[in-house]
């Protein structure tokens, strides 16, 4: 369950940096060529695989757009239903959203009121068991809004993993699930 030093440099190496994107000072995080890289795509799904196999997870949520990759995948390996977490207004049935703040201003996060199961229930009446995974967090804001909105339509975030942290930002405070980053940026 524990990336080795190899496997972190395996899926380290495969991610680019782009200076200056989307605005000057900013060191983006492209995981682009993590996905065109079968290896460290490979590996990277074989260690999340690996570590959740034994959550008993009845789905997957990923955060709009690049947490739908990996947690499709991720749920197509564990056997689960996988689950988006969309920008306002871009579900076609009935939703249920969760604000959160942004530098200026604020922004909403969707599910569809049912994406869990009836009150948020799987099939056996107990709370959907759900694991919100997204490639990076760095403030935290949506990622938060998206396990909030897990709880209130009654399903439970059992952990949020993100690929990669920006550990200088200290996003995890104030999260109501536990959380697991692959990687740790500095």
């Amino acid at each position: 369950m524990t990336l080795t030093p190899e496997d972190r440099t395996i899926i380290l190496d495969s991610i680019r940096d782009i200076p200056d994107f989307p605005k000057p000072g900013i060191v983006f995080k492209d995981i682009t060529t993590l996905l065109n890289n079968p290896k460290a795509l490979s590996t990277l799904m074989d260690h999340l695989t690996e570590r959740y196999l034994g959550y008993d997870l009845d789905y997957i949520a990923g955060i709009d757009a690049r947490g739908f990759i990996f947690g499709s995948i991720l749920a197509d390996r564990l056997g689960v239903g996988f689950v988006p977490v969309r920008k306002k207004g871009k579900l076609p049935y009935t939703t249920v959203a969760e604000k959160y703040s942004l530098e200026y201003g604020f922004d909403e996060v969707e599910i569809h009121i049912d994406a869990f199961g009836e009150n948020g229930c799987c099939s056996t009446g107990e709370r959907s068991k759900v694991l919100l995974i997204d490639d990076l967090i760095a403030t935290g804001g949506t990622a938060k809004a998206a396990a909030n909105l897990i709880d209130k339509v009654g399903a439970h975030c059992v952990e949020a993993c993100f690929i990669m942290e920006l550990g200088f930002l200290n996003s995890k405070e104030g999260f109501s699930a536990p959380v697991y980053s692959v990687l740790e940026i500095d």
